[in-house]
């Protein structure tokens, strides 16, 4: 009953503001016939610059946040992109009709435009006392909750627009996103990377883990796949002489949502020549100091009530975290049986097909181990069964040169000396893809990034990793989808 109460309220609201715009229409002040508004300052630099913009006259724009209309005179705030801004408004200064319509016509929610003079009222708040106030735009609908924010979480990320509207903190978050953004950028570029765009749609399945989307291309007639990494293409660059070359770009991939999960996420791919998986391990380091400091002035990270330092960092190998947390040393179990048996006697669940030792290596590790790592820790050495990419340890052809990067509980990225012996990858993506196909998919080894290895690509070290969670700890965001946008969603009925 609470549901159709409000929709009929909305409705009438809805109503009334639309004979308001009726009435605006026909008296020759159509909002939506105004084009443009010369907007020179904004609630930042009038309150940052008080002292030498008192007394000014200033032209200022925003959206209508609140209205307390004191017989002739009247406050009201206005709110842009960098806060909310206290406008005074008089009959005298306006006219009699613009305030007879600010009074009658003008809805919370509206855009306005405003001309005036920068003062301080006597409270001491920055305000513009107004010579002009013009309507911009009319809204047509009310904000909701009395303006003090959206308080479902489904309604906030569906009506993201209304949310950006009524909560500061959240416009914040995704200002805090782009500076965090342009800092990765900055720091590649700075290095001399090359930022490259590689396609998003591919014409065949690969064998990877991840389980792709799906469509159709009309003209050619052929199933297409919306790509779930952006490793082969941009491997396929350094084959053919970029020896510095990253892609920020969206990833799509069809699995679960939860709070670390949206089916399309953006990540950075980072490939270097010459270097291996403990240099780039030295990469991540200065790139995540870099970006902390830029995006939030300090090493000292506050996420969720816990610190992490980004200028101290824990490396284990998957081995010893294993052994650490789990009791089990590995590297005292010679056989795939043995290995067997200490997962059923701990109770480590396997997937059918995935009962190597390297296998049950790894489960050991996400059984035990993940979500304890809270401080930034490299994880390295990763068994060469669930590594494809990765080149073996010379010493150990068990293991790969690959390590993965966590922070509370969380992978935050993924790297490796780069596979380039076309003829071991060839054979492992055939394997994996042998697989995939025995679980009803048509995975495929791509012919034309084995073409790629075949013409020679150099010793190369490369890392992936999550934009968005990056931005989930600088912004002390608990979900993926508090630091998306527009996250996916079920549609309503």
């Amino acid at each position: 009953m609470d549901e159709i109460r409000e929709e009929a309220e909305l409705a009438e609201q809805a109503r009334i503001r639309r004979e308001k715009l009726s009435k605006l229409q026909e008296e020759g002040h159509d909002p939506y016939r105004i084009t443009s508004y010369p907007v020179d300052a904004d609630s930042k630099t009038v309150k940052e610059q008080f002292e030498l913009r008192e007394g000014t006259e200033v032209t200022v724009a925003g959206r209508l946040m609140s209205r307390r209309v004191m017989g002739k005179a009247s406050f009201s705030h206005i709110s842009d992109r960098f806060g909310q801004l206290q406008i005074y408004v008089t009959r005298q200064d306006v006219g009699e009709d613009v305030y007879t319509a600010y009074k009658k016509d003008f809805d919370i929610g509206d855009i306005v435009g405003v001309k005036g003079f920068v003062f301080k009222t006597q409270t001491g708040e920055v305000s513009v006392h107004a010579k002009e106030l013009v309507m911009l735009s009319k809204a047509l609908l009310p904000l909701p909750e009395k303006y003090n924010g959206l308080q479902n979480m489904d309604t906030k990320y569906r009506l993201r627009h209304i949310d950006l509207i009524v909560n500061q903190d959240v416009r914040d978050t995704f200002y805090k996103r782009a500076k965090i953004v342009r800092a990765i950028r900055a720091f590649l570029d700075g290095r001399g990377f090359i930022e490259a765009e590689t396609p998003i749609l591919l014409p065949l399945e690969i064998g990877a883990d991840a389980r792709p989307f799906k469509t159709h291309h009309n003209a050619l007639d052929l199933d297409m796949f919306l790509r779930i990494e952006t490793e082969l293409y941009l491997k396929r660059l350094i084959v053919g002489g970029f020896e510095k070359v990253y892609e920020m770009g969206r990833i799509f991939r069809n699995e679960g949502m939860d709070s670390k999960h949206n089916p399309e996420f953006t990540t950075v791919e980072i490939y270097q020549a010459y270097i291996d998986y403990h240099a780039v391990m030295d990469f991540v380091e200065e790139l995540y100091k870099y970006v902390a400091i830029e995006a939030c002035g300090t090493l000292a990270i506050e996420y969720q009530g816990t610190v992490l330092d980004f200028g101290h960092w824990e490396k284990l190998t998957m081995q010893e975290a294993v052994k650490k947390y789990a009791g089990v040393d590995f590297t005292q179990i010679s056989s795939d049986e043995e290995a067997r048996a200490v997962a059923a006697e701990k109770g480590v669940e396997l997937e059918k097909g995935k009962d190597s030792k390297g296998h049950i290596l790894a489960a050991f590790f996400d059984a035990f181990v993940e979500d304890k790592l809270i401080r930034p820790t490299f994880i390295y050495d990763y068994p060469v069964e669930i590594s494809p990419l990765a080149k073996r340890k010379p010493e150990d052809p068990a293991m790969t040169e690959r390590f993965e990067y966590f922070m509370m509980g969380m992978e935050m990225g993924n790297a490796f000396s780069e596979l380039n012996d076309p003829i071991d990858q060839e054979k492992r993506m055939a394997e994996q893809a042998a697989k995939k196909r025995a679980q009803g998919t048509n995975a495929q080894v791509d012919e034309d990034f084995i073409d790629a290895l075949n013409h020679g690509m150099p010793p190369t070290g490369g890392l992936g990793l999550g934009v968005d969670r990056l931005v989930m700890l600088l912004t002390n965001s608990a979900s993926i989808r508090d630091v998306l946008l527009f996250p996916t969603m079920k549609p309503k009925k």
